[in-house]
């Protein structure tokens, strides 16, 4: 019997926040290994929606107390591990942590953090090209990615900056105004400008 398209189900929509703050939110992804690429924008909430840089991405086990085991010694292929083991997608589970950089109030974008958490069960979903040019029509934001705590903030501001210039029309201005101002931003710190601007570099 062919399977049915599910009609609510859509394509941006990557999962639910499972936890929250002022300057992030945990999103638990529908699909195994669905999480968008480090940098990535995202939204989440219905009013008053809250923006988020993705800066941080993993796949464990749902059970804390249970790493997951090698199974694939007899398997040809990774995919033939999943193929011959269909009870891991119910046992792994994969989220991101989205970093607060912007919410909506009244109509208007505003580039920095929201007054209020978003909910729990709050549906997040991806950001497309349109919605990313709006965003990143102001850079006001970076310097909460530069500050971000998480393992490597210039791994994430460097890979937004990147994704976000593709959804301008002219995406190598976007990364020249980008450079103005993390420069603006780390002219005292040389050494780390300079890393990031090698990895913005094609």
């Amino acid at each position: 019997m062919e399977e049915t398209a599910n009609p609510k189900q859509r394509p941006d929509r990557l999962g639910e926040v499972v936890e929250a703050s002022t300057d992030h939110f945990m999103v638990h992804c529908y699909e195994l290994y669905g999480a968008p690429p480090l940098g990535a924008l995202v939204r989440c909430g219905a009013e008053g929606p809250v923006y988020g840089v993705v800066g941080e991405v993993a796949t464990t086990s749902i059970d804390p107390g249970r790493r997951p085991i090698a199974r694939g010694r007899d398997e040809d292929t990774e995919e033939d591990i999943y193929r011959n083991n269909p009870q891991l997608s119910r046992l792994l589970r994969t989220e991101f942590r989205a970093l607060v950089v912007g919410h909506a109030l009244d109509g208007e974008t505003m580039r920095f953090l929201a007054p209020r958490p978003p909910r729990i069960h709050a549906f997040v979903y991806s950001c497309g090209a349109d919605e990313s040019q709006a965003f990143t029509s102001s850079l006001d934001f970076l310097t909460i990615l530069l500050s971000a705590p998480v393992p490597s903030p210039d791994d994430v501001a460097a890979s937004f900056v990147r994704q976000a210039s593709l959804c301008h029309p002219d995406p190598h201005g976007f990364l020249v105004e980008a450079g103005r101002e993390l420069a603006v931003l780390l002219g005292r710190d040389t050494l780390r400008l300079s890393g990031i601007l090698r990895r913005l570099s094609p």
